[in-house]
């Protein structure tokens, strides 16, 4: 019964996202990101705090960001608390990852759950080597 209810959960708080965000954007620029002191690749991950498989999918971020810092940024966007910042990625549901290149170029975009190994995975298949 609680999966159900979870799964239910889920579902309408991916659709009242997608609502929210559908209106159509530009991507966000290069330049709208924060400097750092050498260009390093990037995963954005747009989520909510309380969404089932955003929640789940924390740890592994919070985990990379500190394993990888120096050679990647992690960044979380929570697409309930500041809609504004979200809507220029355009996402459809959430979790939504992105992943950008050190040139600021968008060389993936993936939706729902992540796990620490698929996301290494995605960065290889895109020719990162972190």
């Amino acid at each position: 019964m609680i999966w159900r209810t979870a799964g239910v959960v889920a579902v309408v708080a991916a659709s009242l996202a997608w609502v929210a965000l559908r209106r159509p954007a530009a991507p966000p620029a290069p330049a709208a990101r924060v400097a750092t002191a050498q260009a390093v690749p990037r995963l954005v991950d747009l989520g909510a705090g309380k969404c089932i498989p955003c929640k789940a999918m924390a740890p592994i971020l919070e985990g990379l960001r500190v394993e990888y810092a120096g050679r990647m940024e992690v960044q979380f966007i929570d697409v309930w608390q500041d809609p504004d910042a979200a809507r220029p990625y355009g996402i459809r549901m959430i979790p939504t990852q992105i992943f950008y290149g050190a040139d600021g170029k968008e060389l993936a975009r993936h939706q729902g759950f992540m796990s620490r190994e698929d996301i290494l995975a995605q960065w290889r298949a895109v020719g990162v080597s972190l």
